[in-house]
Order: C-alpha cells, then sequence, then structure tokens
C-alpha cells in the first residue's frame, strides 16, 4: 500500500479515536438520555470546557480530512507518489495527533500552529501532484 494511503487509513483510526475522546465524557457529562435521543431540545447541563474543545477538535479533523483524503486520492490515483508527497501524508498526521491535546488544553498560539502544518502540508501535496 503506498505511504500516503497507509497515513489516510490511520488519519480514518484517529478519527475514530477522536470520536471516543469526545464522546465518553459527553455522554458521562450529559447522560445517555440526551445523547441517545434525538436532540430536539438543547442539553439540560452544557459540557465541560475540555470536552466541548474535544468536539470541536472532532469536527475540525472531519474538515481536514475531507481535503486530504483528495489530496492523497490525487497523489495515489494519479501515480505521483513521491518523497515530498510521502512526508507531507507523515506530516499531516503528526499534526492531526498534536492537534487533539493542543486544542484540548487551549494551548495557544501552538494550536493554530499545528493546525497550519496539516493544513499546508496538504496543500503541498496536491501542488506537487500537479507538477
Amino acid at each position: 500500500m503506498p505511504p500516503e494511503l497507509t497515513a489516510l487509513a490511520l488519519a480514518g483510526l484517529l478519527q475514530a479515536v477522536q470520536f471516543v475522546l469526545f464522546a465518553v465524557p459527553a455522554n458521562l457529562e450529559l447522560g445517555t438520555g440526551y445523547t441517545s435521543s434525538a436532540r430536539d431540545k438543547p442539553p439540560s447541563r452544557q459540557l465541560s470546557t475540555i470536552t466541548a474543545r474535544l468536539q470541536r477538535a472532532m469536527s475540525n479533523h472531519f474538515e481536514g480530512l475531507i481535503l486530504f483524503t483528495i489530496a492523497v486520492l490525487v497523489v495515489v490515483l494519479g501515480n505521483q507518489s513521491s518523497g515530498v508527497t510521502v512526508a507531507c501524508a507523515w506530516a499531516y498526521l503528526a499534526a492531526r495527533i498534536l492537534y487533539i491535546p493542543a486544542y484540548a488544553y487551549g494551548l495557544r498560539p501552538w494550536r493554530s500552529a499545528i493546525w497550519a502544518v496539516g493544513f499546508f502540508a496538504t496543500v503541498a501535496m496536491l501542488i506537487a501532484a500537479l507538477i
């Protein structure tokens, strides 16, 4: 399997881990009565700061994962894999791993810097595939 696809598979697993990191405390904080409902009404309690941040980090990864998936598909299907695209794929994955605690603990400006590494690594993959 191309390394970029391996990084994509691991990023998908990371998304599952992020879901668990958010869902477990959310269920404990809000109760399963609310979390298993249709959520037509707002919860009676708010999420803790860290749990809310974990939810936003998870949502942010869903957004980033869309562009990263496009980049990996363009590279692999276009047969454009190179040292640059491999390095970018691993940089994206490393950045997404580091982003979770950086967001959860409100590390500023590092959270934004880490996000930028992942974003620009993805853009660089797309550009490398077109060159």
